[in-house]
């Protein structure tokens, strides 16, 4: 595991870097997104991935890394909007936004830890795609948990569905990584 945890946080950098990059450029415009609207951009990337995967023909020259990585740096403001609340104006400096983006990744991995500590790593048996549908399935989950206004029965919440939709991206990150 000590391998999966350098991996991750290697992962975890690019991604941060290009938040912190897209702060610098917009602000914190993406404060004023509703969850569903950070869910329904999520899912555009997710779909998207699931193209390229299928897809023998691609017309637009980006490939599935910088699409699993949108989906990891969305569900992360989708968890700080989670936290903070929705805004009407941009509120946050870079340096702030940072500091909460460092704290939601910080609860994701401590999640992936326990989880790959019972499952004993078997998302290094999973293939890329198999990761991608799971990514899926969970937005469809969120998506019904938000059409049912939050509620739930017996399931976890919206924010344990965007923690594993980041892992599930770093897990397919790091095989795309093992690939090149």
């Amino acid at each position: 595991m000590p391998e999966t945890s350098k991996q991750y946080d290697t992962i975890v950098a690019t991604c941060k870097t290009l938040f912190i990059k897209k702060m610098t450029d917009y602000g914190s415009a993406w404060r004023i997104l509703r969850l569903p609207s950070l869910t329904d951009q999520i899912f555009i990337k997710a779909q998207r991935i699931r193209g390229l995967q299928q897809n023998e023909v691609q017309k637009v020259d980006e490939g599935q890394e910088s699409e699993f990585i949108g989906i990891i740096n969305y569900c992360i403001m989708a968890l700080i909007q989670i936290d903070k609340g929705v805004v009407a104006q941009p509120d946050l400096s870079t340096a702030a936004a940072t500091k909460l983006y460092e704290a939601q990744i910080a609860a994701t991995k401590a999640l992936m830890e326990a989880k790959n500590h019972d499952y004993g790593e078997a998302w290094r048996d999973m293939r890329v795609s198999s990761l991608t549908d799971l990514i899926l399935q969970k937005l469809l989950r969120v998506k019904q948990i938000e059409d049912n206004k939050g509620k739930t029965l017996v399931s976890e919440g919206i924010d344990a569905n965007y923690q594993d939709m980041i892992n599930y991206a770093i897990f397919a990150l790091i095989h795309l990584s093992e690939v090149s």
